[in-house]
């Protein structure tokens, strides 16, 4: 049976992943709230939130995973070429709420988002604490391009990004894998398969192979606080 969260009860022990549901792939919670507290329980786990405004929070752990090692990141000729070529600046932490509104923004075929207002201010919370990271790419003065997610030791859990001109997602993730490769952090959760993303270097491992890389990788010192001082800023 998929388990019930306390929203009153944020240490709260999720249950273990291994009974999350199959079909479909992953849920194993329902309820609870998003409160720092319970949010970084659950990514430590290998848990985290994904949801509509019409639902309940539901978490999810799906099997397989995929994951980024940021030292494998993959450059295409084409991507090469923009990030040679292409008037683009890279940042970290300078413009958090507009990357995740951006983010949250319907496209065409999608006219909802799973990034509710509920949702934002959450992350929103966890930026403040130091735990949550922009990326932006800004074309001159205007923002292209960018993701957010959460760090925790030595692992970062990517959740979202978007694009407004050519390649500025990926470069954002460029810009994070090699900054995080360089200060020895050992992944980047991508939660669930795309193509998009295995063209980038990502790869799909057993759950179980995942909960122990957390375990290790979480559990490293991290580089708490903003980011946009630069990644060793205290």
């Amino acid at each position: 049976m998929i388990s019930l969260l306390d929203p009153d009860n944020p240490e709260e022990h999720f249950p273990p992943v291994e009974f999350a549901e199959q079909e479909p792939d992953g849920l194993l919670a329902i309820g609870g709230d998003l409160s720092p507290t319970r949010l970084l329980n659950a990514y430590r786990q290998g848990i985290f939130p994904w949801y509509s405004s019409e639902q309940p929070i539901l978490w999810w752990s799906p099997d397989p995973r995929t994951v980024l090692f940021p030292e494998q990141i993959k450059i295409s000729r084409s991507l090469g070429k923009s990030l040679r070529n292409r008037n683009y600046h890279c940042s970290f932490d300078t413009a958090f709420s507009d990357v995740i509104n951006t983010c949250a923004m319907p496209l065409p075929g999608r006219e909802e988002t799973w990034i509710t207002d509920e949702m934002k201010q959450a992350y929103i919370h966890l930026h403040r604490l130091g735990f949550a990271h922009s990326v932006e790419v800004r074309e001159g003065e205007r923002l292209v391009g960018g993701l957010y997610g959460i760090a925790i030791g030595r692992a970062f859990f990517g959740e979202s990004m978007f694009s407004l001109a050519r390649d500025a997602s990926k470069i954002a993730l460029v810009h994070l894998a090699r900054t995080l490769a360089a200060r020895g952090f050992g992944l980047i959760d991508c939660q669930v398969y795309t193509a998009h993303l295995i063209s980038l270097g990502a790869e799909e491992m057993e759950r179980k192979r995942f909960c122990e890389l957390l375990q290790h990788y979480c559990n490293q010192p991290g580089v708490t606080g903003r980011w946009d001082g630069g990644i060793d800023a205290p």
